[in-house]
């Protein structure tokens, strides 16, 4: 019993402290609500997500692309100059990447894939290579390990297919609106979460698709790989409208295994226009070695 009275009378004594005495407060940039919250479901979320997806069935968007290698890790990044260039879509599964040389415009890079192969041509060095887009044998070079289809999944947000599983999660983050120094908003924000068939006890997380809760639109899409690790992060901005469709005009991919990243400013875009077989062709020229990437 002496006991007990003896720690009660000590806990008494340390409130003034803890309530007063050892406090400190400091100054922190202060956050303010957003003016528009849009609620919603899960099922109305995956709806949205899977038409603006159908609702696109082919792209000619004309690009400035810079690349940059390295990271922490390395204690490095190397940053690539921007190159101007073009990116067609034609679904199911074309895709053709066509970069160009500055001030001469000659093609600087050209890679195609019609989903399941693909050729890249590099004519400034006279190199070709052609490969599969499943990356098998990676290589310490992040950049030889990227593939077509790098630039399909992280363009275009796909939403559950009709054997996947969904889930939802809530939370908040931070956004600098610009309009004035520090003027920092607080809105919460959507995630949703697209698994595959469970295998026991075991789901495996293919997507992860992060939305704004102020207009229900994609700002980030986190995709992973067959052992769990995130293989791409894509970060999306500065959203258009083309015949009442969004897409965003400025996307950031970042890869983070193989230590590179991707910055896509899309400058002209033009959705749905009929794109011919020849567009999706390259052709390497004779005499070029052509290396097999796995």
């Amino acid at each position: 019993m002496r006991i007990r009275q003896a720690f009660a009378a000590g806990l008494l004594g340390l409130a003034p402290a803890l309530t007063g005495c050892l406090t400190h407060t400091h100054a922190v940039v202060k956050t303010r609500l957003p003016s528009v919250v849009m609620s919603t479901s899960l099922d109305q979320l995956a709806l949205e997500i899977n038409q603006r997806f159908d609702s696109i069935q082919s792209m000619n968007a004309a690009v400035e692309i810079s690349a940059s290698t390295g990271g922490n890790l390395q204690g490095k990044v190397t940053e690539t100059t921007s190159l101007r260039g073009y990116i067609l879509m034609r679904k199911p599964a074309d895709l053709r990447v066509l970069l160009l040389v500055p001030v001469v415009g000659t093609r600087a890079i050209d890679m195609v894939t019609d989903g399941t192969n693909f050729k890249l041509l590099i004519p400034s060095r006279h190199e070709a290579m052609v490969g599969t887009n499943e990356v098998t044998h990676p290589s310490k070079n992040g950049l030889e390990n990227l593939r077509p289809v790098v630039f399909f999944d992280s363009m275009f947000v796909q939403g559950p297919a009709s054997n996947q599983i969904i889930s939802m999660t809530s939370d908040t983050r931070i956004v600098d609106e610009g309009k004035k120094k520090h003027d920092l908003v607080e809105e919460p924000a959507y995630a949703v979460q697209i698994l595959d068939q469970p295998q026991g006890q075991h789901a495996h997380t293919l997507r992860v698709i992060h939305i704004s809760s102020m207009d229900l639109l994609p700002y980030q899409q986190d995709i992973y790989d067959a052992a769990g690790n995130i293989s791409t992060k894509a970060f999306y901005s500065d959203y258009q409208y083309f015949n009442n469709t969004p897409f965003p005009m400025h996307i950031k991919i970042e890869r983070p295994q193989d230590h590179y990243g991707l910055d896509v400013v899309i400058t002209k875009l033009t959705l749905n226009q009929k794109l011919d077989d020849d567009q999706f062709e390259l052709k390497i020229p004779e005499g070029y070695p052509v290396q097999t990437m796995k």
